[in-house]
């Protein structure tokens, strides 16, 4: 069995200024994306550290994993970052940032469906689910009418096109 690391365990705050890009990481995050990690990370602090690689020339943290991360950073003003170091060479790195990108993986819609469900039966109401979910008001809608369930649709406003 091979040795796992865990650099989890050595999480430190990094001054946001050594905190630099990759210049090879191909993932973009769509702004509605985007605003959803702001939120995130609003609501629950940031739960996942900077994947960064050090290096020594520069005194800067090469981001591995995490740029989007540290974008909200800037944008909320911080001084400083959590960041966990591996210590890779650029090869390896560029591997680690496509494994971390791809490993993310997709929702299931069935499983978000019973979400929003859950959501609907404690009380949210549309507006909340959108802001918590990231949710624009016809993604939502196209969500509830998959879901066989009438109480998603109690508090809907409907269109008074047929008068």
């Amino acid at each position: 069995m091979k040795d796992i690391s865990f650099p989890v365990l050595n999480v430190k705050m990094v001054n946001i200024d050594k905190l630099k890009a990759n210049n090879y990481n191909p993932n973009k995050v769509a702004p509605v994306e985007f605003k959803l990690l702001q939120t995130s990370i609003e609501e629950d602090g940031y739960t996942q550290p900077i994947v960064t690689y050090y290096d020594k020339k520069t005194d800067e943290y090469i981001i591995v994993d995490g740029f989007h991360r540290l974008l909200v950073g800037i944008k909320l003003k911080l001084k400083k970052l959590p960041v966990v170091v591996i210590e890779k060479n650029l090869k390896q790195r560029m591997e680690s940032t496509i494994r971390h990108n791809r490993a993310k993986g997709e929702h299931q819609i069935d499983r978000v469906i019973n979400i929003i469900s859950e959501l609907v039966k404690e009380g949210r109401s549309d507006d909340e689910i959108m802001h918590f979910l990231g949710m624009e008001s016809d993604e939502l809608l196209r969500l509830k009418q998959h879901s066989t369930i009438a109480e998603v649709f109690k508090n809907h406003n409907y269109s008074q096109s047929w008068k």
